[in-house]
């Protein structure tokens, strides 16, 4: 089925181009455009879009409030924040109930890898965000990123994070380790970083448990 999307920009550069990277990297979606904020909430109360990727500072804009209004209206569309503000702008869209943040400087590959997974995942975090998070700590926070996890991914990390390697980890799930080397690949992937301490930061963040 095809997923419906909605690019929210008044700059035409950016409304052409994103369309254009986007119909060429991913395959069964329908794209369609706003120039300002009335025109997304006419178009959203027509139809309803998988995803809309919204400029924060388009005309007739209302900030933060937008994504509770959008939500209002269809509460199973996906909001990404696109957007040349910093992380700390991104924290507060993504606390109100945004799915995503992306920086329009972003490259096409990332802008394409944002979009599937946020259609795919139902939320993107890059990994600029979540470094953000992790020295913020009374800053606003993300939904939880385990989330993202399976439970058998679950499971290999809490066991990461107590400092278990892969025979280890092997012999008490009973798995074999070039499985857990793939496993290992996704929790990084997921969790966007690429190193054990990183993750175990996060780990701890978000499941309240000290290794």
């Amino acid at each position: 089925m095809s997923k419906r999307i909605l690019i929210a920009d008044d700059h035409d550069i950016v409304l052409t181009g994103t369309s254009m990277i986007l119909e060429s990297k991913i395959r069964n979606i329908t794209i369609d455009t706003a120039e300002n904020y009335l025109e997304v909430l006419e178009k959203t109360a027509q139809q309803p879009f998988d995803l809309i990727i919204l400029d924060i500072n388009m005309p007739e804009s209302k900030n933060k409030k937008m994504i509770s209004e959008i939500k209002a209206i269809c509460r199973d569309t996906r909001i990404l924040i696109f957007s040349v503000h910093d992380e700390a702008t991104a924290l507060q869209y993504i606390q109100e109930g945004a799915d995503g943040y992306l920086n329009k400087l972003s490259k096409v590959e990332e802008i394409a890898e944002a979009v599937k997974k946020i259609l795919e995942e139902g939320h993107y975090y890059p990994a600029t965000i979540m470094q953000y998070l992790l020295k913020t700590s009374n800053g606003p926070q993300l939904m939880n990123p385990l989330e993202k996890l399976s439970d058998r991914e679950h499971q290999i990390l809490q066991l990461m994070a107590k400092g278990e390697g892969n025979l280890e980890i092997s012999n008490i799930l009973d798995i074999r380790m070039p499985t857990i080397s793939t496993y290992k690949k996704r929790i990084y992937k997921k969790l966007g970083t690429g190193n054990i301490a990183d993750l175990i930061k996060i780990y701890e963040k978000f499941s309240g448990e000290k290794t």
